[in-house]
């Protein structure tokens, strides 16, 4: 099956799982979120290190990193389909905002429709 996007969001939202994860930049996929008050129920990963961030690091090790990841370095990426049937990307964005954010936060990236084929 195909897919295309069907709409940019790019909104903050709430990830919500039935047991804590165990690390707290892999998350791993959410069993739920909230966006806009309503709760709705495939995976890939970007790691690459960009800007100043991709010159910093010694070529043998860079390959590992884009990989792997490194600390609050890239986005973890789900496509996930709601018990409504609608297919949405969300992402992990692994970046601290902060000394006193040292998280990562969760965004809604787009709406995502099949296409017929």
């Amino acid at each position: 099956m195909e897919y295309q996007p069907s709409r940019f969001i790019g909104e903050p939202i709430d990830a919500l799982f039935n047991k804590a994860p165990v690390l707290e930049k892999k998350p791993g996929c959410p069993d739920a979120f909230t966006w806009r008050g309503d709760r709705y129920l495939s995976e890939w990963h970007d790691y690459r290190r960009r800007g100043r961030y991709a010159r910093n690091m010694q070529e043998k090790h860079l390959a590992t990193a884009s990989s792997r990841g490194s600390w609050g370095v890239g986005q973890d990426y789900y496509r996930v389909r709601t018990d409504r049937g609608s297919i949405f990307d969300l992402y992990y964005d692994r970046a601290p905002k902060g000394p006193d954010q040292r998280k990562g936060f969760w965004f809604l990236d787009k709406e995502i429709e099949e296409i017929p084929g």
